[in-house]
């Protein structure tokens, strides 16, 4: 929060109070106003920030649609002339710049100096012959060598772009020969980087490989690259031989560009990103003053290297008059960066994460060792700031806001930061930025989604280098969701404005349908001391087409080691934190992730590596030997569980219990289980229950369906299930989904296989807070006539349902078989007096021997094209099971081995009942889910369910088949058809979001008249 007793923010909204008439009662009535009018408040903050500009105000903005829209057209500036602006000797005299030397010598500009050191090396520019328009590089570490080339470009029009000196050739050459520059500005020898000159020898080749340059400006008194074609000057001899010749400072169009940014390239060749010198000035004075509450007293420390946007960041800092404090070199110690806030009575401190976290794990107390009287801010960006962290810098740093500020390379700018006037909460930025529209693009009845701002703002970029028809541009920011930006983050919004972040949508996990954030599997862990790090990637399962698996990446404290205990108990702690389905399967120990060079974890890289997948672009890379490393340790892990699952266990003279975890060990590779661990809590997945209760039988001859677990879900709880009386046996209701809503349940039922463990992937998909409950298969009385089977079934499932529901609204849900169970239970309900809220069908066929006569011919005609057709789309699996099937049917050949016994007489009676079963006319609606594929030689029957469904039969259409509808990613498209149905058949949430985000009614703020 502000040191001031009224901040920049505050004094700006009464200027634009007066200005415009009204009152603003709070932040949230003021931040509507800067996003429904934002032409008046760019206008206004234009004229309240004083910058220095010529030309016409008007037009404002030239376009509502974000991605056409462009800012000011008509103004020019100079960004180096507002960055170096003082109006008076004594201003000019006070520090801009202090350079902390890797060497440990300390260097301390005045505004007047830096200035000077500016105009210099812009007038030799000029001799060089850079015009406006064309570009200059710098290889260059954060010293005031860099800070005097990028304003120097600017100042004669030219376009700036920097690297790390730690980048490889590669990398640098990959970033800068799109640029074709025509002057190479460079750090000769980087002691913090190299330890000797090798930097040198670097920049010598990517200088053979840019073949547009015309010279080398050398940043400091390394020994010169041998063998360079062009002229090389020393920035030294340079200044030492000018001067400041006070002459008039060109100015640019608003729009002219001003900086080339890069994207970390971890997914294929860098984009290089265009920003615009006013967009780029108008955004970070925004931000610096209304946001930071920057003044000319205050110091700023951002602890950056100049491959990261934060540098650009930094520098435009200089036109809040404020001086910036430069770091060089890197720390040896955590204590190194307070100490230099310490030194330089840093007023507001920049960080990240990664390092807010090194300080807590190594104990470090800087409110204890340190006097920090003038620190009043931390900043901190780059990754996700977890709560506990907020209580480490009030514990061991001191009464100062962190405040968590997140956007990125592609906007040079953020979305959501801090504010003066608002308290800082736990986990949470502030507020969103001022005159942006962020919002969360969310999927139905979730709080967390996509990043977007749907109106326009002057720092979007100008667009990529090389992309002359803008569709690469289009495809990076507006092709997901048309009519507004799409950055690419996670974010979530309370009702007050606050923003958490949840970290990049492209690393998001799906587990059974439903998104997991490896940032939460992160804050699972926290409490765990062997760990270091983790990251959490999804891998393509070994050997299972289209199925994946969590794993997770683990670098340990140098004293610790993995084993199977730490695995069993990260396993716990991540299902007690979060839930079973962020537990991971597969956890291996690693050295270190990769990370880029601006020092962000590369979970792409990782990615790619646990598949085995060469990555796109490893030069990009800071450490890209981690990914050999990585591919080595997966290996290594996988051979190891598969080895122990294949150790022969020899227990059948042992206790049920004992039994039955010497089988869940081996399934899932842990040597250490107890008889209370849970199923679902140590990563037991849906296929890994398969495999369990497949040896239960194979060994044992226990045969049980497999949604058993949800009922029994420890090896103690499954043995007295078996051991017990038989009249216990599984219960008929079994929950899939806890819910926390208020509203009644969902009851789903199973097809004839009578497993509603084949139902969870859809329950949990589903965008619903409502508990969702599965109805336990039995097998039909063979004893009854196959037309009353279901009856009975649907008899005793409605008895076990109102045990659970006493009274409607009813919501029930049955696939295949299931569809006549629920349908048959509706009738019964509606019979009773009772509502049913929604019948849903999922592709309950009806025997051919119930349609009207001309359907009847029609299909028997058509059925053995329809089996042509079926076999053709798939012959080498449909012709067998087609083949099996009729073998079956008529009672020869082996039944099929993939089935469990229990459920081959479920299918052999159930097949019967289905059948003889005719349903009757029943007065509600129905909602019907026909999958794309069906068995050619089964009736679809859609008129027979129009016929019986008084109320009214909607058909919603589903990718897939019969069974594969119900399984990724197919299943995405049947939960979101389903959910819709949950709230009363609404359009689907997000589009709901996107048609009012793209509408020209922007939020409203009640105002008053003054």
């Amino acid at each position: 929060m502000s040191a001031h007793a009224t901040s920049q923010r505050t004094a700006f909204v009464r200027f634009c109070e007066e200005r415009t008439g009204r009152r603003f009662a709070d932040h949230a009535a003021f931040h509507a106003f800067s996003v429904a009018e934002y032409r008046r408040f760019w206008l206004l903050f234009l004229e309240w920030s004083d910058l220095i500009y010529e030309g016409t105000v008007e037009p404002v903005c030239t376009d509502d649609s974000c991605e056409r829209a462009s800012f000011f057209p008509g103004l020019r500036l100079s960004y180096a002339e507002n960055v170096l602006r003082f109006d008076t000797p004594a201003e000019g005299e006070r520090v801009a710049v202090v350079a902390h030397r890797v060497d440990g010598r300390v260097e301390r500009l005045s505004r007047w100096e830096l200035r000077r050191r500016v105009r210099v090396l812009a007038g030799e520019l000029e001799r060089l012959g850079v015009s406006p328009g064309e570009r200059v590089v710098a290889v260059a570490s954060n010293n005031p060598e860099a800070i005097v080339g990028a304003l120097a470009a600017a100042t004669v029009g030219a376009t700036f772009s920097v690297a790390a000196p730690e980048m490889g050739l590669p990398a640098l050459l990959s970033r800068f020969e799109q640029l074709a520059p025509v002057v190479l500005m460079a750090n000769l020898e980087d002691r913090a980087v190299t330890g000797s000159s090798t930097l040198g020898e670097r920049v010598g080749a990517l200088a053979s490989g840019l073949g547009s340059l015309r010279a080398i400006v050398a940043l400091d008194d390394g020994p010169a690259p041998a063998d360079v074609r062009v002229p090389l000057l020393r920035l030294s001899e340079v200044l030492a031989a000018g001067e400041d010749d006070d002459r008039e400072w060109p100015r640019f169009d608003f729009n002219h560009p001003l900086f080339v940014l890069f994207t970390s390239g971890t997914t294929g060749r860098p984009k290089c990103i265009v920003h615009g010198a006013g967009g780029t000035l108008l955004e970070h004075a925004k931000e610096h003053r209304l946001h930071v509450d920057l003044r000319p007293s205050d110091t700023l420390f951002f602890h950056t290297s100049t491959a990261w946007m934060m540098w650009n960041w930094q520098l435009s800092a200089l036109a809040c008059g404020s001086p910036i404090v430069l770091f060089e070199g890197s720390f040896t110690q955590p204590q190194t960066l307070w100490e230099l806030v310490e030194v330089n009575d840093v007023s507001v401190f920049g960080t990240s994460p990664p390092y807010l976290q090194l300080c807590q794990d190594s104990g470090v107390s800087p409110r204890d060792d340190l006097a920090l009287r003038g620190l009043r801010s931390v900043l901190s960006t780059g990754s996700v700031l977890h709560d506990w962290q907020y209580d480490w810098v009030r514990d061991h740093v001191g009464d100062v806001a962190l405040q968590s500020i997140s956007g990125g390379t592609d906007i040079i700018g953020c979305f959501v930061l801090g504010n003066p006037d608002l308290a800082v909460r736990r986990g949470m930025a502030q507020c969103a930025s001022l005159g942006l529209y962020v919002a969360a693009l969310t999927p139905a009845g979730e709080t967390v989604g996509e990043l977007i701002c749907a109106n326009p703002f002057p720092s979007r970029p100008l667009g990529f280098v090389g992309d002359a028809d803008g569709s690469r541009f289009h495809a990076a920011y507006f092709e997901a969701n048309p009519g507004v930006w799409t950055h690419g983050d996670l974010i979530e919004f309370d009702a007050d404005g606050y923003a958490r972040m949840h970290g990049r949508s492209d690393g998001v996990l799906k587990v059974q349908g439903v998104r997991i954030g490896p940032a939460e599997i992160q804050i699972a862990l926290r409490e765990l001391a062997e760990i270091q790090d983790v990251l959490a990637v999804q891998q393509q399962t070994p050997g299972v087409r289209g199925d994946t698996r969590i794993v997770l990446l683990v670098v340990l404290q140098p004293d610790a080691s993995i084993d199977d205990r730490l695995r069993l108990r990260i396993r716990r702690e991540i299902a007690r934190a979060a839930s079973p389905l962020h537990v991971p399967e597969l956890i291996v120990q690693v050295d270190e992730l990769p990370t880029t060079h601006s020092g962000k974890r590369s979970e792409r890289a990782a990615r790619d590596a646990v598949n085995a997948v060469t990555a796109a672009n490893i030069e990009a890379l800071r450490n890209p030997e981690s990914l050999d490393q990585i591919r080595q340790a997966v290996a290594e892990t996988e051979q190891q569980q598969h080895e122990l699952a294949h150790i022969p266990e020899d227990t059948a003279d042992q206790p049920t219990e004992a039994r039955l975890r010497a089988i869940w060990q081996n399934v899932l590779g842990i040597t250490s289980l107890s008889p209370d661990d849970n199923f679902f809590d140590i990563g037991g997945s849906s296929l890994a229950a398969v495999r369990v209760f497949e040896q239960m039988y194979e060994r044992h001859g226990i045969d049980l369906p497999v949604s058993t677990l949800l009922h029994a879900p420890t090896t103690n709880e499954l043995a007295a299930l078996i051991d017990g009386p038989g009249e216990l046996g599984v219960p008929t209701i079994v929950p899939l989904v806890p819910g926390t809503g208020e509203r009644p349940p969902i009851f789903m039922l199973p097809g004839w296989h009578g497993d509603v463990l084949r139902l969870r992937t859809l329950a949990l998909r589903l965008a619903t807070d409502r508990p969702v409950y599965g109805v336990q298969g039995r097998r039909p009385d063979p004893a009854l006539p196959p037309q009353q089977r279901i009856g009975a079934l649907a008899e005793h499932y409605l008895q076990a349902i109102q045990s659970t529901q006493p009274t409607g609204p009813y919501t029930l849900v049955g696939h295949s078989f299931g569809g006549f169970l629920a349908f048959d239970i509706a009738c019964r309900l509606d019979a009773l007096g009772e509502r049913v809220e929604l019948l849903g069908i999922i592709d309950t066929a009806i025997h051919h021997q119930w349609l009207t006569p001309r359907d009847r011919t029609a299909f028997l005609i058509m059925r053995p094209l329809r089996y042509a057709r079926t076999m053709l789309r798939s012959p080498r699996t449909e012709l067998p099971r087609y083949l099996r099937t009729i073998a079956a049917r008529a009672g020869l050949g082996e039944p099929d081995s993939s089935v469990l016994p229990l459920a081959r007489e479920r299918i052999a009676t159930g097949w019967e009942g289905w059948a003889a079963y005719r349903p009757l006319p029943y007065a509600g609606a129905v909602t019907y889910f026909r999958a794309a594929y069906r068995d050619g030689g089964i009736s679809d029957a859609p008129t027979i369910w129009r016929e019986v469904a008084r109320g009214g039969l909607t058909v919603e259409h589903v990718p897939g088949g019969h069974d594969a509808a119900l399984v990724e990613p197919n299943v995405e498209v049947l939960a979101e058809r389903l959910s819709a149905r949950l709230t009363d058949g609404a359009v689907a949430h997000q589009e709901d979001q996107l048609a009012a985000l793209r509408g020209a009614e922007l939020p409203r703020e009640p105002a008053t008249t003054v």
